[in-house]
């Protein structure tokens, strides 16, 4: 009976009809004292059993997102001439880095419910569980972390940026900044037709720092009493040395 009640399901389980197949011309990233960024190109191919169906039009979204953090968010306002905090509101989790690369405009390729169910766009990927109840709008704290980071690239849109061929071959380019947070960036691959998801993919690209980096980054956490002690020498050695050469100049 339960040998009969598998080949039923076997039977009756729908077959994907469309699967991404994935490349990346670099699966990790090393920062070394000189890292000022790198380019990941991301590409691949949909595999299918069937003929490409002709309406509506396949598209695709790439995502790669950074080590999520937990950020506090500080409002501002000037009481009696000054500039003081008046409210907070902690971000449960937002990722450090987030880069989104689609085929065709955002309307186009994803509806708000798949949106929200896959938590694709940069608002659905910062997860913000509750506010202070005397914060009267929560959700421009969110929108701030998102206005900052779109200001130094941390966080990108790029519409109509990934070139899908025949609706069988894609590729794109996604630039990712120097100041990278070591980790884990899950990169994520959504197939679209008519808004909804037909397919995904997900892999990862390994961010390290190397060398010299690697060294005052372990230092700094497991011996940061000496690495203290070290940075004040140098920060000391260096004011010497400016003012000996000052000294010089002058003389």
């Amino acid at each position: 009976m339960r040998l009969l009640l598998a080949l039923l399901l076997l039977v009756s389980w729908p077959a994907r009809a469309e699967e991404v197949v994935l490349g990346l011309s670099q699966d990790s990233v090393s920062i070394s004292t000189n890292f000022d960024g790198s380019e990941i190109l991301i590409f691949g191919a949909v595999k299918r059993e069937d003929a490409i169906p002709e309406d509506p039009p396949l598209q695709v979204i790439i995502a790669v997102a950074g080590p999520d953090q937990s950020v506090t968010v500080r409002k501002k306002d000037r009481r009696f001439g000054i500039w003081v905090n008046v409210e907070a509101v902690e971000i449960d989790a937002a990722p450090s880095f987030y880069a989104i690369a689609t085929s065709a405009p955002w309307n186009e390729v994803i509806s708000d419910v798949e949106d929200l169910r896959h938590s694709i766009s940069i608002p659905r990927a910062i997860r913000s569980v509750g506010a202070p109840m005397d914060v009267s709008d929560p959700q421009s704290f969110t929108d701030a972390i998102i206005r900052i980071r779109k200001s130094n690239r941390a966080y990108q849109l790029h519409e109509s940026s990934v070139n899908l061929r025949e609706e069988t071959l894609f590729d794109t380019a996604i630039a990712m900044p120097a100041n990278l947070t070591e980790g884990a960036y899950p990169t994520r691959i959504f197939l679209t037709r008519g808004g909804e998801v037909v397919s995904q993919y997900e892999t990862e690209i390994d961010v390290r720092k190397v060398g010299l980096e690697r060294w005052l980054f372990t230092l700094s956490r497991e011996q940061p009493l000496l690495y203290g002690l070290m940075s004040l020498a140098i920060a000391i050695a260096a004011g010497w040395g400016a003012s000996a050469a000052f000294r010089a100049l002058r003389g």
